[in-house]
């Protein structure tokens, strides 16, 4: 099963970014270089942030070992990532420390 990025959309994550106890899985997302349980929890950066951080460096695909899928478009999984925020699936978070980080701004 794959999952979706919370940072940036992309939707073929391996595992999901945070466990039921709030742990990050670990996985780095291919699209926006975005590593869960790293850069929230020890660098402390929120998904918004990081967002922020991916397309002020232009919007690229972060893997170096792995390519991009065809037709990937980082603009449409943005949207995507929008779209489902808005009817609230992807805004949940697994761990209490990174919604109080996100609450901070």
């Amino acid at each position: 099963m794959a999952h979706t990025c919370p940072c940036c959309g992309f939707p073929a994550l391996q595992e999901p970014p945070r466990s039921v106890s709030g742990g990050g899985s670990y996985e780095i997302c291919p699209s926006c270089g975005f590593q869960f349980g790293v850069s929230d929890d020890d660098a402390g950066y929120t998904y918004a942030r990081w967002r922020a951080h991916w397309k002020a460096r232009g919007l690229r695909w972060s893997s170096k070992g792995i390519a991009p899928p065809p037709g990937w478009d980082a603009a449409s999984q943005l949207t995507s990532l929008r779209e489902s925020g808005r009817k609230g699936t992807a805004t949940k978070r697994g761990s209490a420390t990174l919604t109080r980080r996100i609450a901070r701004g």
